[in-house]
């Protein structure tokens, strides 16, 4: 009976994720023909074109920009979603999710009419007697709207593992004589881990895949993934196998974080 219960979930997971997946690996696999000539003669060559140098730094580049970006909703999300979950606000947490309801592009085109060289930055740096500074076109833009766009994701995961928090244990901690930094570390990080590493993960994949922030706020410098497989799609290369390839290194590398944190996530948090 519980399979039956389970089909028309199963059907729609098989035609929205699996399949479409199942088509990019087989398109990874054609060779790159183009009238006149092979780019690439074999399937598997598509994969040996990623080991490049020029595209593994490509790929480095959004790793790191995806793992800065988790760090700084981390840094920033963790006070706000202890504040919230504290005091059990349903009003103030809408107020921190409100940027969820506009668009990433005019989220985007926000942040660029701020660090654009006669934006509300330098104004306000040339107000001050201070030089210009050029945060536009650079990886750092493309970090600050990157943890604006995925901040109140990783706030919504923590306050729902913060708001869970047994509060007589924190007042049992203080009552043996542990200090608030203790009880934050001995107490709290414990419980709201397995909310730690949900966060994490929703923002790292997110950011990984992420073509607005790049594409709008980062230059040539700031090339990642996501706008390589755009232009092997949608730009002068047309090279639909390479970007399938690249597609299914990004799945791989979602793939592989989700299956470590069903692995030793939750043992880590029990443990502790």
């Amino acid at each position: 009976m519980g399979v039956f219960l389970l089909l028309p979930a199963g059907i729609w997971l098989f035609f929205l994720l699996v399949l479409p997946v199942l088509i990019i690996a087989q398109l990874s696999l054609v060779p790159n023909i183009r009238p006149g000539m092979v780019v690439n003669p074999s399937g598997i060559d598509n994969y040996l074109t990623g080991l490049q140098p020029l595209y593994l730094q490509v790929i480095g580049r959004s790793l790191l920009l995806a793992a800065v970006t988790t760090v700084g909703c981390l840094g920033l999300g963790f006070p706000v979603a202890y504040w919230l979950g504290r005091r059990q606000n349903n009003l103030l947490l809408l107020v921190f999710v409100l940027p969820l309801w506009t668009s990433s592009l005019l989220r985007s085109y926000a942040w660029i009419s701020i660090l654009r060289p006669t934006g509300v930055v330098n104004l306000g740096l040339a107000w001050l007697g201070l030089p210009a500074v050029q945060i536009l076109n650079q990886p750092a833009a493309v970090v600050v709207g990157m943890i604006h766009s995925y901040l109140p994701f990783m706030i919504l995961v923590l306050y729902a593992a913060i708001a869970k928090l047994d509060r007589r244990v924190l007042e049992a901690a203080a009552d043996l004589g542990a200090n608030p930094i203790q009880v934050f570390c001995d107490v709290v990080v414990p419980q709201v881990r397995p909310g730690v590493i949900a966060g994490s993960l929703l923002v790292f994949a997110a950011a990984l895949g992420d073509f607005v922030n790049p594409e709008l706020l980062g230059g040539a410098a700031s090339m990642t993934v996501a706008r390589l497989i755009y232009n092997q799609f949608l730009g002068a290369t047309q090279n639909w196998g390479f970007g399938s390839a690249l597609s299914m290194f990004l799945v791989t590398a979602v793939s592989i974080a989700v299956a470590l944190v069903l692995r030793y996530g939750d043992r880590s948090a029990i443990s502790n």
